[in-house]
């Protein structure tokens, strides 16, 4: 099995156990949507409450996999991230997320079957595009054409328009939107 990959299953067991709600982005979810490129770490985003905080969640995370930032709380607090290793070395970057847009990114993902009987959970190609848009970076530009090119007409459209549209706005950043627009037409 890829290393990553090992890693996500290892990370997913430990939510899953917890029946706490997450999927995977970036690299690893491009691998299954779009056009295959090496990636060494693991991304994903995991619901966290906003009521008692983050702190709990952080302690949970950072008590079963070790901690890549020296004061995860604090870390955490300041940019809704943990960064943890897997077992096997692997990197993972676990955003964590907020009540709306990613709300629907969880109610879309799907179980992905590494190895049978060996699954996680991975976000949608709409929303893998929809966080590719809002990143912008280059190597995002590339994977945002790569799952369009794959998968063409079986992208549900509507609903990435909908959720850049409201991106672009808050963010007033046009790019955005115009990110999906562009490879949308270059498909």
């Amino acid at each position: 099995m890829i290393e990553p990959f090992a890693a996500a299953l290892e990370v997913s067991s430990f939510f899953a156990s917890r029946k706490m709600r997450y999927a995977f982005i970036g690299g690893l979810a491009v691998q299954v949507w779009g056009h295959a490129r090496l990636t060494v770490d693991a991304d994903m985003s995991v619901a966290a409450p906003l009521t008692t905080g983050s702190a709990p969640l952080v302690r949970l995370i950072t008590g079963h996999f070790p901690s890549r930032s020296a004061d995860p709380v604090d870390f955490a607090a300041k940019t809704r991230m943990v960064l943890i290793t897997a077992s096997n070395g692997v990197e993972v970057d676990i955003s964590l997320a907020l009540p709306g847009y990613e709300d629907h990114l969880f109610a879309r993902a799907v179980d992905y079957e590494i190895e049978p009987g060996k699954a996680i959970r991975l976000c949608s190609a709409e929303d893998l595009i929809i966080h590719k848009c809002v990143a912008g970076r280059p190597q995002d530009i590339s994977d945002i054409q790569g799952v369009v090119d794959r998968q063409g007409e079986k992208l549900d459209a509507a609903y990435v328009r909908r959720w850049l549209k409201d991106f672009s706005d808050v963010l007033a950043n046009p790019d955005i939107l115009e990110r999906f627009e562009t490879a949308w037409k270059n498909r």
